[in-house]
């Protein structure tokens, strides 16, 4: 008995250990499946990500390629800006430049020349000066803008301050100033009439007129 009882112990123990190693076995595989399929999830992954990366490479290339032809339209955009915007003082230019004189023999100032576009390159000096009116003893200095705005103005007033400078010629000769223009921001057409500079606008019946008003005195920028 007690040896048939011990046989039925070690079949049974047999049959756990079989048991056992199935599901070892079992695992292994299950293990070795993952470890595969993981191992193939992450190559997948990988090259998911490099395909992405190539793709954003590609972007990043087209959007550098869009900057470059947005950076080559806005130069030519200035340029065919500068160039509008030169075209504009010309003609303005040629609207002041018949009427300056008699504009300004009105106000009791006797010029009787106008000279356009002088440019002056001398040493370390160069400058262009739209017009300049010029009598005995006074010279007026008339900058020319299609938009007036203030940093114009304050820029034409330190060139007056210069003038005898970059002209030593009318060394003898009180400089006054002038801005004409077609059109103006806020505050520059005061700024200029603050600051001693007459003030010449397209305008009215006769298309050409200063605006100051007749108690106006122009400074001497020399003086």
């Amino acid at each position: 008995m007690f040896l048939f009882t011990g046989s039925k112990k070690v079949d049974r123990l047999e049959e756990s250990i079989m048991s056992m190693n199935e599901s070892i076995k079992r695992m292994n595989d299950s293990i070795e499946r993952f470890s595969v399929e993981t191992r193939l999830m992450f190559q997948e992954t990988d090259k998911k990500w490099q395909e992405t990366d190539k793709k954003w490479q590609e972007t990043d290339k087209k959007f550098q390629e869009t900057e470059k032809q947005i950076a080559e339209t806005d130069k030519k955009f200035r340029k065919l800006e500068g160039l509008f915007t030169s075209q504009w003082g010309k003609m303005i230019e040629a609207m002041v430049q018949p009427a300056a004189l008699k504009l300004f023999q009105d106000r009791g100032i006797e010029v009787r020349e106008a000279f356009q576009r002088i440019e002056i390159r001398r040493d370390d000096l160069q400058k262009e000066f739209d017009m300049i009116l010029i009598n005995g003893d006074v010279v007026i200095v008339i900058e020319v803008k299609s938009t007036l705005k203030t940093d114009d103005v304050k820029k034409h007033i330190e060139s007056l301050k210069m003038f005898h400078k970059y002209m030593p010629a009318f060394s003898d000769k009180r400089v006054f100033g002038a801005v004409a223009y077609l059109s103006c921001d806020e505050h520059s057409e005061k700024y200029a009439y603050r600051n001693g500079l007459f003030v010449i606008t397209m305008t009215g019946e006769d298309l050409v007129e200063i605006k100051n008003d007749l108690n106006f005195k122009p400074v001497d920028f020399v003086a």
